[in-house]
């Protein structure tokens, strides 16, 4: 019962809202669908992935990537390790920092989770044709630049920074600094 009110408010103030707040309306709703959709900032996928991309991280920079506390960070590091995804190897420039690196079977396992989010975003977008993506993606571009400019120090004060928010992520149209490995 409650849900059908929810929703027939929101169907009411969507349809008197103008054009901006349907915008912003529609950009919360597609935000809460692709959290819930997903890994997680701090996912086991998600890390498996990112070590994928990227190869060797100390467990520092894994935790600044994710934009998650350092103890967090060790607690799913930990399980990854148990499972034997991950191992933890002592820098060879720096004793007191470790790399975290794939196993075979982490990397098998990772290569299964990038592939499965692959699909899961083509399919977000499967109903929309090739020149209507190329439309969408100038759009989101466009604004994206503009708010980034506009609203840099707001995005910082949010949240420390755009990767302590958990968005800086490389192939997503973010930029990371290379590893020098």
């Amino acid at each position: 019962m409650e849900n059908n009110f929810r929703e027939k408010h929101r169907k009411t103030h969507y349809e008197n809202a103008d054009k901006n707040d349907r915008l912003v309306i529609n950009f919360r709703d597609i935000n809460h669908i692709m959290r819930a959709l997903s890994e997680g900032r701090g996912s086991q996928k998600r890390i498996l992935i990112i070590l994928l991309e990227v190869g060797v991280l100390t467990q520092r920079e894994l935790t600044e990537w994710l934009g998650i506390q350092p103890g967090s960070a060790s607690e799913v590091l930990a399980k990854l390790e148990k499972s034997g995804l991950i191992a933890r190897t002592e820098n060879p420039d720096d004793r007191r920092t470790t790399d975290i690196t794939l196993t075979e079977q982490g990397k098998e396992m990772a290569e299964e989770a990038a592939k499965q989010r692959k699909l899961r975003h083509e399919q977000m977008f499967i109903n929309l044709k090739g020149d209507e993506k190329d439309m969408l993606l100038a759009l989101l571009e466009k604004l994206n630049a503009d708010w980034k400019e506009r609203y840099q120090n707001a995005a910082e004060h949010s949240c420390g920074s755009h990767d302590q928010c958990g968005h800086g992520n490389r192939g997503h149209g973010h930029h990371h600094k290379e590893k020098g490995r």
